[in-house]
């Protein structure tokens, strides 16, 4: 049957496609998708493997099975070495293509959503290049897809879009990225791009709605899909790859534990919520279980089913009641997200240097993991703030949109010739009544010398001084400053007055202490500002 050829070729281009997405692409209807995916399973010439993330719900995926690379190769006439090196097949492919599967499936959503307005497509993955995959139209105008992943280091990435622009012309750039400051950020490397750039949020791309979600690099209002694709130029650009030295034939798939499964295999067998922490357990290395509790919105109990397969299949460790990434889930994240699994593992390992040893930080190898470590009651007192802050917003009615670890938080800008920077130790972002507020937030304990405090402000009122706070993201965020000291408190802001006066600077401030938060919590009457004595709600009273 036709509509069995079909699926059988599009499975060979498009690996691990649901039914869903393979009813958009082929073009045929649901219930014949539906029917004849069964009708190949049954035949053995189709596999499928479960898949579920926190953007995409759960779902089967299909492959071909050694008998399905048969049957291609006898319907084409083509020997297996030969069908192997021209389409994403071999056993390495299908390794990247599962190691990436999250990301997978977003990109197939994308390519399902434009499918419903510009159809037959063209699709095709790429190994190496700086693009992800690329979408060519039914006139032959070429769409590149690219996605920045949540642990993609920025200047790495920054080199990617780099190669990017500098290589063939598509008719336009879709890029992907996890939140809205990322994504003001992409999109000024994008500016100068040869072909139109369109960016948007990750989720919202997943969601595959006809909704306005799409902005220009350049800046345009918002656009639906079916906008930014009327705007796509004439580029046909379509890259090759250099094939494989090796096409081996994968190996049919088998179902497996976590802790027996390959790493590749990982993404397919954990769940959104497994997903969910061991990013979590990433973005702030030596939490305790309560505090994740607290950001996640769930009990000890929930935490604790969840952290067990996380670690019984070593992704998560837990040290001295602490919990931290293992080097296997640094390399599953690093993996998703296109990074170098050895720059993270650098960053971030917590597996002992001497396993003999008692745990100190010199006997971390991880150097940010190892920083974390040795300022112990600092990296505690942020991770207790935002577990508290993430409770009371729920309670409050508040969404939190956004909380960024500190290697997140950092924001970079020139002042003349100069690069300049602020590292806080966390950002956020919560929203209610649609409107959003932002922060930034720093928990001090050093700074006790009024020249100490007036060097912690200088990058602040560097960065307010310009027009880059707004241009992050799109308001000036406030800058929340803790104290474990009220006098220090109190001495922080009058130093605070004094330099923002003689700067002449707008720094929307807000300062408190240890016990007061303990008291009030973070979205409580427990901040002190330049212009009010008394302590007041971070948030403005009309939110």
């Amino acid at each position: 049957m036709r509509v069995e050829r079909d699926l059988l070729r599009l499975l060979g281009e498009a690996p691990f496609l649901d039914r869903l997405e393979a009813a958009a692409l082929s073009g045929w209807s649901r219930g014949a998708v539906y029917a004849t995916v069964e009708k190949l399973g049954e035949a053995g010439l189709v596999a499928s493997l479960p898949h579920a993330s926190e953007l995409v719900a759960p779902t089967q995926r299909y492959s071909l099975t050694l008998a399905g690379l048969r049957r291609i190769a006898e319907e084409e006439g083509a020997g297996p070495g030969e069908l192997l090196r021209a389409r994403p097949l071999t056993a390495h492919w299908r390794r990247l293509l599962l190691e990436r599967l999250d990301a997978v499936a977003v990109v197939y959503r994308l390519a399902s959503a434009i499918a419903g307005h510009a159809w037959p497509l063209r699709f095709r993955w790429y190994r190496a290049q700086p693009m992800d995959a690329a979408v060519a139209l039914p006139d032959g105008r070429s769409l590149f897809v690219v996605r920045r992943g949540e642990t993609a280091d920025r200047t790495s990435f920054a080199k990617r879009l780099r190669r990017l622009r500098e290589g063939p012309r598509p008719g336009a750039y879709l890029v992907l990225v996890p939140d809205a400051v990322r994504l003001r950020h992409t999109a000024r490397l994008m500016a100068q791009a040869s072909a139109p750039a369109f960016l948007a949020l990750e989720r919202d791309a997943a969601a595959g709605s006809g909704a306005r979600v799409w902005r220009s690099a350049a800046g345009s209002p918002w656009l639906s899909l079916g906008e930014v694709l009327s705007h796509v130029a004439g580029g046909r650009a379509w890259p090759e790859e250099e094939p494989l030295a090796r096409a081996t034939v994968p190996r049919d798939l088998r179902p497996a534990g976590l802790h027996r499964a390959p790493p590749w295999l990982l993404p397919s067998l954990l769940r959104p919520g497994e997903k969910r922490v061991l990013g979590l357990v990433a973005d702030w290395p030596w939490i305790v279980p309560g505090h994740l509790g607290g950001l996640l919105g769930v009990s000890a109990r929930r935490v604790s089913q969840l952290l067990q397969p996380l670690e019984e299949a070593a992704l998560v460790s837990r040290v001295s009641g602490r919990l931290v990434p293992g080097d296997r889930g640094l390399a599953l994240l690093a993996r998703r997200d296109r990074s170098a699994v050895g720059l993270a593992r650098a960053r971030w390992s917590a597996g002992p240097l001497n396993p003999a040893a008692p745990l100190a930080w010199r006997n971390v190898p991880g150097r940010r993991s190892r920083q974390l470590l040795r300022t112990i009651e600092h990296t505690a007192a942020v991770h207790r703030f935002i577990a508290a802050l993430a409770k009371q917003a729920r309670e409050h009615g508040r969404e939190v949109v956004q909380l960024d670890p500190p290697h997140h938080a950092s924001r970079y800008f020139r002042d003349g010739f100069a690069v300049h920077s602020v590292h806080p130790d966390a950002f956020g972002v919560l929203r209610a009544d649609g409107k959003t507020w932002p922060f930034f937030l720093e928990w001090e304990r050093r700074a006790v010398r009024p020249s100490t405090m007036a060097a912690r402000l200088a990058p602040y009122l560097r960065y307010y001084a310009s027009q880059r706070p707004t241009d992050d993201h799109g308001s000036r965020p406030a800058v929340l400053v803790v104290f474990d000291d009220e006098v220090a408190a109190q001495h922080f802001l009058r130093v605070a007055g004094s330099e923002t006066k003689r700067t002449r600077v707008d720094l929307p401030l807000s300062v408190s202490h240890r016990a007061l938060l303990e008291r009030e919590g973070p979205l409580g009457a427990a901040w002190r500002t330049l212009t009010a004595a008394e302590p007041s709600r971070p948030w403005p009273q009309s939110a």
